[in-house]
This record gives C-alpha cells, structure tokens and sequence, in this order.
C-alpha cells in the first residue's frame, strides 16, 4: 500500500493568503504547506481523505488518473472545498464519484453545494454519489473502519484503511476509538503547532503522548502551521514520531 501526502498544512495553509508572516518561512518546501489530503492506493483501490482547496494543483502535481472512492473528515471548508475538482474524474471515469462520510457532513454539502444535488443540479456539474458510513465496509482489498473524535464541538471521522490510520483536525479521542487504532503500522495525526495549547487543535507534544500512548510503530503529524519549522521540529521529536509534507510517501 501507497500512501501519499498531498497536503500537510493548517486551515489557512502555509504560507497563508497574502503572504503575511512569509519571512519566518525558511527556502525548504517541507514548509511549504497546501490544505490536508491524502491519497491511498492499494493494489486494488485508488482512495481520497478530503478534498481540500489545493486539490487540483495535488491532483496535478500526484498525477492522480483515477478515484475509486473520497471519504471526508467534516464539513470544514478547508477539507470539502475542492469537491468541485472531480468533475474531470467524473468525465475521464464516466459516472458519479462515491463520497462517504456522516449524515451530518452531507447534508451540509448538499447545502454548501446546492448546485451540484437535485432537481437544479447545473447541467454538467460535479457528480457525487453521497453514501453514510457508520460501520466498517471492504472495498476491493481495502478494509475501511470509520473513527469517531472530538474537534472542538464537533466530531470528526477519520478513517483506518487496512494498517494505516488517518485521523486530522484532532482535539480527544474516546477510548473506544484507540482501540480501533492500535495495530496500526503507520498512525497520522495532527499537531498543530508547539505551544500554547489549542481549543480544537492538538499541539504537536500532545500528538506526540497520544502516538506513544497507541504504541504505533511509525506517526506522521499533519496540519501544522506557519510556525513549525520542519527541520527543527524533526530534530525535537522522537525517530518514531516525525512531520509529514506535501508529497511526501510512504510504502506500507
């Protein structure tokens, strides 16, 4: 299994829009950071965690030529916003792309995205078959397990895909959601930054006691923003626990 990082960075991505605050940005790419998405290729299923605004310069620069399914976190804009992107699978895959998420994120999409559902459906739009997952489901030789956790006030789904783990925008993760986790080879998590903490956000040392706690051979943070230096972040954190960046990929 594949796994590939399309985009690592916070809501606002890094640098964020306008510049401001570029001259604390080094010339490394790794800190270059478009919205998160990840693609998951098994030998059998081509896979997509969140479509956010980037996803067409992702999907360019990943040369990503078929989707099998997109499974979406929650309904934040910076992880639903480039929906619109896969109108050109549609074309190239002639039929609708299945979406899985909860009741709740769709209908919220359905609302965001009124144009691309119904009887007003604009001719030639994006077409999303919207499917609920609340239980685990196989796909080709993709078992998919949906993981309930707390962002905020929200609950977010991640997603555990055979023996990789997704899960971004992470603030608490009930008990019974870890031990969905653990056995995992590879656990993503995100951590937003060092210090201080943040209501809805993980900061990057409490990612780093949670990986730790699941006893997960290898952990990726995503989501980081503008302030966490990829080079200096790696050199603090244990070899079990490193950054992910946009493109990076890893072979499971």
């Amino acid at each position: 299994m594949i796994c590939t990082f399309l985009g690592t960075g916070t809501s606002m991505g890094v640098p964020v829009a306008g510049g401001f605050g570029s001259e604390m940005i080094d010339d490394d790419p790794r800190n270059q950071r478009t919205r998160c998405s990840v693609w998951v290729q098994t030998e059998k299923a081509s896979i997509i965690i969140d479509t956010g605004p980037e996803f067409r310069i992702q999907s360019i620069r990943s040369n990503i030529r078929h989707i099998d399914m997109v499974l979406i976190t929650h309904e934040h804009m910076d992880h639903i916003a480039g929906l619109d992107d896969l109108r050109s699978y549609n074309y190239m895959q002639n039929g609708p792309i299945p979406v899985f998420t909860t009741d709740r994120v769709i209908k919220s999409i359905q609302t965001r995205f009124d144009y691309l559902f119904g009887e007003n459906k604009y001719p030639g739009s994006t077409t999303l078959d919207m499917q609920i997952i609340d239980e685990p489901i196989k796909y080709a030789d993709a078992t998919i397990i949906p993981l309930t956790y707390h962002h905020g006030k929200i609950d977010v789904t991640g997603y555990r895909i055979n023996d990789f783990t997704y899960m971004t925008d992470v603030k608490e993760i009930p008990p019974e959601t870890k031990e969905k986790v653990k056995g995992s080879k590879v656990l993503v998590l995100s951590g937003l930054r060092w210090g201080p903490k943040h209501p809805t956000h993980l900061t990057i040392p409490e990612a780093v006691e949670i990986a730790c706690e699941l006893n997960i051979p290898q952990t990726f943070l995503v989501h980081m923003n503008a302030y966490v230096n990829h080079e200096d972040s790696n050199r603090r954190l244990p070899p079990n626990v490193q950054l992910a960046y946009d493109q990076l990929q890893i072979t499971i």
